[in-house]
């Protein structure tokens, strides 16, 4: 136990203060209230750290892949019109994040920079201590039929939970997937939940708005366009060629 008391220790630190500097504190009362508030923020670090490490090891990996970790908006190069709106829709969707739950739909062809966009949103995000995961649907349904294994590491009950808590979900390569009923119940319900919990979701896909429509259902479209749901399309030529490390 300390040999000051509380007093005590406050008017040492007063006199080792330089002359001009205003304390912090003059009480004890003023102390432990701040002791009680660095407790409680360092507490809130913890587990905000906890929580970012735990929606990261759902994928076994952190939820934007090493290739996309750079990407920023400052770093898109938007060469026409189309690329700046594009650009400016991600930007401002980044920006207004928390302020609704509407996710966003970028449709285009390979290499229109799709997930850059996307990227750079998690990465912001990041940023901003929100939790992001950015996913393909082949790898998703992967993790999801190895928790139907013996001595499986995560049930799906609690794979599904994971990915409808965290901040933002992006969906990639939505059209590449089997197609069967079973990944189509596992998309609606994740789609489903994280929406009626005021989640967003984000989707990247090469495909148009019929074919996507058909692939996924009308359920999983309409719950798509809430709170303002927002559609961006890549139509323009590919531009990884231009891509070096």
């Amino acid at each position: 136990m300390s040999r000051f008391s509380v007093q005590e220790r406050l008017q040492l630190l007063q006199r080792a203060v330089p002359a001009g500097t205003q304390p912090k504190f003059t009480t004890p009362e003023e102390w432990r209230a701040w002791q009680d508030e660095q407790g409680r923020l360092s507490s809130q670090r913890v587990a905000e750290q906890n929580r970012q490490a735990r929606f990261q090891s759902v994928l076994g990996r952190s939820g934007i892949q090493e290739l996309h970790r750079g990407c920023t908006f400052e770093n898109y190069v938007a060469k026409h019109e189309g690329q700046q709106n594009a650009l400016d829709k991600a930007s401002r969707y980044a920006s207004d994040f928390g302020n609704g739950f509407g996710g966003f739909i970028f449709s285009g062809g390979c290499g229109t920079g799709k997930n850059h966009l996307a990227a750079a949103i998690g990465n912001e995000l990041l940023a901003r201590n929100k939790s992001v995961l950015v996913v393909t649907v082949p790898d998703l349904m992967m993790r999801f039929r190895e928790t139907y294994q013996d001595g499986a590491r995560q049930t799906e009950a609690s794979l599904m939970n994971d990915l409808c808590n965290v901040d933002l979900l992006v969906l990639d390569d939505i059209g590449v997937q089997r197609g069967n009923t079973n990944e189509g119940v596992i998309l609606f319900q994740i789609v489903d939940r994280r929406l009626a919990n005021k989640k967003p979701v984000g989707m990247l896909t090469n495909l148009d708005a019929n074919a996507l429509n058909e692939l996924l259902g009308a359920r999983i479209m309409d719950r798509m366009t809430m709170d303002g749901g927002m559609w961006v399309n890549f139509n323009w030529s590919s531009y990884r060629t231009q891509v070096k490390s």
